[in-house]
């Protein structure tokens, strides 16, 4: 049997098989104005018998205050990014705006098309990660006229608001607790850090510190993709075929970590009294190893609620610090 699509119902429809004009219907619908409990019933089961589904998109372009909400984020395989969402999307449904996203895959010149596509809605508010974007998106953003959050990053200036934590910060208490563990031959594991900008400034950052201190790191393997467990698996490998006597790696985040993990337990080296791991972002799957992820723990879904709330109380420009936390676990 062939499916054959139906024409859209229309307002005007749903107002004629209520007996009623097209406006008061679409008070009923966003429960705002005046109608009888009578009338709100009959717009109701015409609705619900013609099967009408309101078009959300269309009354929000229609209205003085827009309550879409445009997510433009880099990743939905690094759980990083569905935290920050949940977070914020308890906040935004509570005062009834609408989140939409779209992902970026960490490409610039891909978040300033999909930044153009999500202003010709005009939304009441677009969230990013990081400071770092192209000159069209940052030119796009100021002459939005809605409000812009960048999130999970300090390093830098905001365009308007600005929600997380510094990233240096974090990469320079990382290595001032390796530091003062004892370890001084140390490396690194990581993915692409000219795309994923927030993990090239701890980076930076973590080796600063060791150089300040006159351990310089030792050696690095860096990944020319995304970040992974099989990626830090094998990047772990690769650097030790190379400097086998290297006694702790910082990775770029607890999926590569994760990866050295397994490389670790795959060939029996001990840890941490044979290599100590470190990573970043304190994912509840590093808490239960056997051995707890050494790392940094980010608020990530507190800073997705915090962007909301900004976002929904109309605040002014501002940048809040929510920190971090340095887990010890039991990896370094």
């Amino acid at each position: 049997m062939d499916f054959k699509h139906q024409a859209t119902v229309t307002l005007a429809e749903v107002a004629q098989a209520a007996g009623v004009g097209e406006s008061t219907v679409s008070r009923v619908l966003r429960n705002h104005g005046s109608f009888s409990r009578k009338t709100r019933d009959r717009v109701m089961e015409a609705v619900e018998r013609l099967g009408y589904v309101p078009n959300r998109i269309a009354g929000t372009l229609a209205s003085a205050g827009s309550r879409l909400v445009a997510f433009v984020i880099p990743s939905l395989s690094n759980i990083v990014f569905p935290d920050v969402l949940r977070g914020a999307s308890g906040v935004l449904e509570e005062n009834q705006h609408q989140a939409v996203f779209s992902v970026t895959d960490y490409d610039p010149g891909r978040e300033e098309a999909l930044v153009a596509a999500m202003l010709a809605w005009r939304p009441a508010a677009v969230m990013l990660a990081g400071y770092e974007h192209t000159d069209g998106t940052l030119k796009m953003l100021r002459a939005s006229g809605c409000r812009v959050v960048e999130v999970l990053d300090l390093d830098g200036t905001a365009v308007d608001l600005a929600v997380g934590f510094s990233n240096r910060a974090a990469g320079r208490a990382s290595a001032d607790f390796l530091l003062k563990r004892g370890y001084r031959r140390i490396g690194y594991v990581g993915h692409d850090l000219e795309r994923d900008t927030r993990a090239g400034k701890r980076f930076a950052g973590f080796c600063e510190t060791l150089s300040a201190a006159g351990f310089p790191l030792v050696d690095r393997e860096i990944h020319a993709g995304a970040s992974s467990v099989e990626n830090g698996r094998f990047g772990l490998q690769r650097l030790l075929a190379r400097k086998p006597d290297i006694d702790a790696i910082y990775f770029s985040n607890d999926d590569m970590a994760l990866g050295g993990y397994f490389h670790c337990l795959a060939r029996g080296i001990s840890i941490p009294s044979q290599l100590a791991i470190f990573g970043y972002n304190g994912l509840d799957i590093g808490r239960v190893t056997p051995q707890p992820l050494s790392t940094i723990r980010t608020p990530r879904v507190a800073t997705g609620r915090v962007a909301a709330e900004l976002i929904v109380a109309n605040a002014p420009p501002q940048v809040v610090d929510l920190g971090f936390e340095l887990l010890e676990g039991a990896t370094a």
